[in-house]
């Protein structure tokens, strides 16, 4: 089996939602005040993330960090009696800043900024 290099980068992109479904965490249909707690937390920790209309996206740089996130997230939400996560992964190997460089990528194929 070969060793990872200690001086390679590997980057985990992590798309994640997270929000309560039961009743006594919602506003009606709204979970915006959950998932601000969510988002605040994770502006704290000071790891790379985009809020989207329909999730937020991670960068770490190791699985364990990636998952320490999740698992910080479900922590706002533990007085919820439900609630629902969705976690999509990219690992790459030898890269970083992938949350701005895959989105450069495109532009470049494109010859023009995307919105």
């Amino acid at each position: 089996m070969e060793m990872e290099s200690s001086n390679s980068m590997t980057s985990f992109l992590l798309e994640f939602s997270m929000f309560p479904t039961s009743d006594e965490c919602r506003e009606g249909s709204s979970v915006s005040k959950q998932v601000a707690k969510i988002i605040d937390v994770i502006d704290k920790t000071g790891i790379p993330y985009q809020l989207t209309p329909m999730g937020t996206v991670i960068e770490a740089s190791s699985m364990k960090e990636a998952l320490g996130i999740v698992e910080l997230a479900y922590e706002q939400l533990e007085g919820c009696e439900r609630v629902y996560s969705s976690l999509k992964f990219d690992i790459r190997k030898n890269c970083e800043n992938r949350l701005k460089t895959k989105i450069e990528s495109v532009e470049k194929v494109l010859g023009r900024k995307v919105k």
